[in-house]
């Protein structure tokens, strides 16, 4: 009874064109949408163990009058931007972090919303020394198991275990140019054909578009994009978040429980 859509007709566009898309540096950043949808945003740092990650951004925040937490990948609009925030690439201490504000989350009752987009996680030997892998696991752990409402939102890029680690919601929904995949078309044509020139062969394989996932139902909901202004989608979204956060709060914290494991164990 949940499943629903803002897609009607179809993308008629070819799946790398819908990877630039996704990629494109300048595309609204979680921030900008935060600030576009929710009320008396507050950013919460650190995870209390190594350091602040600043590829995840996250806090309370008010949604008209429901009091909720938001966590995203952040990227930036300009190389300085993207240095600093490590392309959206997430550290351990990155998922620790957002780990934490979930948890609290569900201490103080309030829904969770998350907001994807990154190429992955960050694969670097400081990232393997302090444990990516671990993180991420703990996270899809503890994430099926939350007694809170959790909508998680593909806003560009989906990236592999890195995307995921944020993503085991009650409702998976996706901007119409994102991706969501195991991994990027030119690691796979690498992996494949040993020669990543053939990316936009390998996407034509890949089913990572919108429309691909929202067919076979890993997609509960695609936010069109096309001819539609940042604010414009910002207040539909603002609206369906707040309807669809409505009715999942009337749900009891097992059955809230339930639905997530029902949902990613039929995968």
């Amino acid at each position: 009874s949940f499943k629903s859509t803002f897609f009607r007709g179809g993308i008629q566009m070819k799946p790398m064109k819908i990877v630039q898309k996704a990629r494109d540096i300048n595309r609204a950043t979680t921030k900008e949408w935060i600030d576009e949808i929710f009320d008396d945003f507050i950013e919460l740092k650190g995870d209390r163990f190594f350091a602040d990650d600043a590829a995840i951004i996250g806090g309370i925040a008010r949604l008209q009058e429901i009091p909720v937490t938001v966590i995203g990948m952040q990227k930036g609009h300009t190389l300085k931007e993207n240095i600093e925030r490590n392309f959206g690439q997430v550290h351990p201490e990155g998922y620790r972090k957002s780990l934490r504000l979930m948890k609290q989350a569900e201490k103080f009752n309030r829904p969770i919303i998350t907001m994807i987009n990154t190429a992955g996680a960050f694969c670097g030997k400081s990232a393997e020394d302090r444990g990516i892998g671990e993180a991420i696991a703990k996270n899809l752990q503890e994430m099926s198991h939350l007694t809170v409402p959790v909508i998680a939102i593909l806003m560009g890029e989906g990236g592999s275990g890195g995307a995921i680690a944020l993503a085991v919601a009650n409702e998976v929904w996706m901007m119409e140019y994102a991706i969501y995949s195991i991994l990027s078309p030119e690691g796979f044509a690498s992996i494949l054909w040993k020669d990543s020139t053939k990316a936009e062969q390998a996407s034509e394989l890949m089913k990572f578009t919108s429309k691909e996932l929202f067919e076979e139902g890993i997609v509960d909901k695609i936010i069109l994009e096309k001819n539609r202004s940042f604010k414009k989608i910002a207040t539909e979204l603002q609206t369906s978040l707040y309807q669809s956060l409505k009715e999942w709060r009337t749900k009891s914290k097992e059955e809230l429980v339930n639905q997530r494991l029902e949902k990613f164990r039929k995968f």
